[in-house]
């Protein structure tokens, strides 16, 4: 108190907290946050590249490693028999299963999110309808369809034969003129919701406004689909081919479901992925198989890399902005 009578309080002066400091903390704790994914991805994505890349590079006596043999095995795998003529095999039956899935799969869902983007009723319903299959596991829907497609008691041709079309009824899966084809209509099945949604992610990110101006243009129809919608939905469809052009050339699970690892009948289902398997965990390669496993998957490594740096700058070259 002062000699005025008038109280006065003594400023405090507290000490402020270090704000620049625990901002920076809180910045490097966010990085950690990413620490398990990226051990993780190392772990199971980045080191079994460059140790399968090593292998193929080695001879091999059962699980020993031998000596360093550089490219050998690469080459025994492109000009020595059996292996040439199984890689040529399995390659055309990916590029047959990749074509196949495009005109199976992409189109009918591409038309499929045309249909639920314009105003029906129950669009949401069928989303999720087409959707249900993604949620099953390839080896139940393998298994499942395994049974309906059996030449026997399968559902397939007991409804053929109930319908009077008995003549259609074949064994689907033991045809080699079929099995491959309807390994790719079950496949395009299995994954066809996932690319309804894609497609429809794409549809309703154009403007409407767009379509307005192209109506006062005189456009209508498939005029505006080709002119408009496809260019304009170009990422979503970039996206779905490459991933469909990854998912064919990897393609192991559904095939292995339903015709085994040797890719009958008489290898018509042979794909890559079969092929990798058998000589990497089987006896074709006799007791170098590690190696010769090894540089088929640096191949379809290699293949599957170029491929898809080839293909997004195609499409990239065909983006619209809008």
């Amino acid at each position: 108190m002062t000699g005025t009578g008038i109280d006065r309080v003594e400023e405090v002066n507290l000490p402020k907290p270090p704000l620049k400091k625990n901002r920076r903390f809180m910045k490097h704790m966010v990085h950690l946050f990413l620490l398990p994914a990226l051990i993780f991805y190392v772990g199971f994505m980045i080191y079994p590249i460059f140790q399968a890349l090593i292998n193929s590079l080695f001879s091999w006596k059962g699980l020993l490693r031998g000596e360093f043999i550089g490219l050998q095995n690469f080459i025994r795998l492109f000009t020595e028999s059996p292996f040439k003529e199984t890689f040529t095999r399995a390659l055309g039956h990916n590029v047959v299963f990749f074509i196949g899935t495009m005109l199976c799969k992409l189109v009918v869902a591409f038309i499929l999110a045309l249909l639920i983007n314009s105003k029906i009723r129950g669009k949401e319903w069928f989303k999720t309808l087409f959707f249900v299959p993604k949620l099953l596991s390839v080896i139940v829907v393998g298994f499942l369809f395994s049974l309906i497609l059996n030449p026997t008691y399968g559902a397939l041709n007991t409804f053929l034969k109930a319908i009077g079309l008995e003549e259609l009824a074949r064994p689907w899966l033991g045809d080699p003129n079929t099995a491959l084809y309807t390994i790719i209509v079950v496949n395009s099945w299995y994954g066809i919701g996932f690319a309804v949604l894609i497609f429809l992610v794409g549809l309703q990110a154009i403007s409407p406004e767009i379509y307005e101006a192209a109506r006062i243009d005189g456009a209508s129809g498939f005029l505006m689909i080709y002119k408009i919608t496809i260019p304009l939905a170009m990422p979503s469809i970039m996206i779905m081919s490459i991933l469909t052009f990854i998912g064919a050339f990897e393609t192991f699970e559904l095939i292995y479901a339903m015709q085994g690892s040797s890719g009958g009948p008489y290898y018509s289902t042979d794909v890559l992925g079969l092929y990798f398997y058998r000589l990497a965990f089987g006896s074709v390669g006799g007791g170098e198989s590690i190696g010769l496993g090894s540089a088929l998957a640096v191949v379809l490594l290699l293949l599957i890399s170029g491929a898809t740096a080839v293909s997004m700058y195609f499409f990239k070259r065909k983006e619209v902005d809008h």
